[in-house]
């Protein structure tokens, strides 16, 4: 969507009474222009820059980018603006909610005052049910019938989260969770079952808000980065990384350890080997890794997006592989296109998952490939209400290309590998802050071996954000 800049000037414009008047720094806004006192007052106050530091457009279309940008620096000056103002402030925000929250640091750095501290959270409560609980055996490696038919369960989740910000460059990040707990779990006073930390990190921005250097732990660390569909791990991730982003490239670089909740550790055949049931085959695995991406037609907000990104593997002790012979992944590179289409985004994302000298898959081969594509029509918005999206996805993952750990995606981890698999889904804002997702496989097959089939899942869960 692009809307003008006088339009969003005028939007805008509530702060520009509170600010001192100034020299005109455009040489295209003459000074008998209606619009020249509020032109001036607001590049006074930082809120627009124009173009070239030297013109003003004003007859020029704006992305919704940068209409989020000039929302994000009248946000920082809310307290000089009046009840009315802020409401009308506030409006703006949600309106460009989705926009405000990729610029992430950028404007959480205007938005939070040097010394506020801000609780976030959410709450999840999810249905999952398979229609025939298989079974990996760890002796033949096939998955066989456990004779529990129609296993469902219900689970919560809660995580909170602290932001402060020490100064204008620097932000902690402390959070906790529960994890996914059963409801039907009676062992909640052990100890692998009290919540524990998933996010405690420091974040400096630098190089003119285009630099981040962030270190410590993050809790959904997933290789492809934000916009790939995170095939491979998405949980709790120890490391340091450097990014560097602007409107239309980003390149990042890092190195860390993968760490487990334990939530998922029923699975553990990874590029053709098998783990014991209580070992999590990915845990404890080291990486170095790299992603470059690049936007186009809408920028690094809304705008459509392709990328390329690798992982070279070790082990604790240095190696691929453990005295377990249980981590076999020798390195991973992948690709994703994420295109936006009007209403419509097609996603499409390949891995390729080389395993170290000696190790092979059930078909003999050193590799392995998982081809996912994805189709979706709408956004919904968790700032939004009565916002929704529908969408369909297809997964080929040959044996092995599955690294263990828990995925990003909805699907029991157990069942992510050596499968061919569709699913569909879809997503309502019911009310603000508040969303229903529902999601359904079909048409599930082991691909190669003699595996059984595993069963169809379908997974339904309410999230609240606050």
């Amino acid at each position: 969507m692009k809307t003008k800049v006088l339009a969003a000037l005028a939007a805008t414009m509530a702060v520009g009474a509170t600010c001192a008047f100034a020299a005109n720094p455009f040489v295209d806004v003459p000074s008998d222009s209606w619009a020249y006192k509020s032109v001036v007052e607001l590049a006074d106050a930082g809120i627009i820059q124009g173009v070239d530091g030297q013109y003003f457009q004003g007859n020029r279309n704006i992305t919704r980018y940068e209409a989020a940008e000039m929302v994000a620096k009248a946000m920082a000056h809310m307290d000089k603006a009046s009840v009315e103002q802020r409401a009308l402030i506030n409006k703006l925000a949600d309106e460009y909610a989705d926009e405000l929250n990729n610029l992430g640091v950028r404007v959480s750095a205007l938005e939070n005052r040097v010394g506020n501290v801000k609780l976030t959270g959410d709450a999840r409560i999810k249905y999952a049910h398979q229609e025939s609980y298989k079974h990996l055996d760890n002796t033949t490696g096939k998955i066989t019938d456990a004779g529990k038919k129609n296993d469902a369960s219900w689970m919560y989740r809660v995580r909170i989260r602290a932001n402060a910000q020490v100064n204008d460059r620097t932000k902690v990040t402390y959070g906790i969770t529960t994890g996914d707990r059963s409801f039907a779990d009676n062992s909640a006073a052990s100890s692998e079952n009290n919540p524990y930390t998933d996010i405690a990190k420091v974040d400096y921005n630098f190089g003119g808000n285009n630099w981040n250097l962030s270190v410590g732990r993050t809790d959904a660390y997933h290789l492809g980065g934000d916009r790939a569909y995170g095939y491979n791990y998405g949980d709790i991730f120890d490391r340091a990384e450097l990014k560097y982003q602007n409107d239309k490239f980003a390149a990042t670089a890092g190195y860390g350890k993968f760490k487990t909740d334990g939530s998922d550790t029923d699975y553990g055949k990874v590029t053709g080997k098998n783990a014991t049931d209580t070992e999590d085959a990915l845990s404890g695995v080291k990486t170095g890794y790299g992603e470059l991406e690049g936007f186009f037609g809408g920028g690094r907000a809304a705008g459509s997006a392709l990328g390329v990104y690798y992982n070279d593997f070790t082990r604790a002790d240095g190696t691929n592989h453990g005295t377990d012979d249980v981590f076999h992944a020798d390195d991973l590179w992948g690709a994703y296109v994420s295109a936006n289409l009007g209403k419509w985004n097609a996603l499409a994302n390949y891995e390729h998952v080389s395993f170290v000298d000696g190790a092979k898959n059930i078909n003999k081969d050193d590799n392995a490939d998982v081809w996912i594509g994805r189709l979706t029509y709408g956004k919904a918005g968790f700032a939004t209400p009565k916002s929704w999206d529908a969408w369909v996805e297809y997964i080929n993952a040959e044996d092995g290309a599955f690294i263990g750990g828990n995925s990003t995606s909805w699907r029991f981890s157990k069942d992510m590998d050596n499968i061919e698999s569709w699913g569909v889904g879809a997503d309502y804002t019911f009310a603000k802050n508040a969303m229903f997702q529902v999601m359904q496989s079909f048409g599930t097959n082991t691909k190669d071996g003699n595996a059984e089939d595993p069963g169809e899942q379908t997974r339904a869960q309410f999230v609240f954000v606050f």
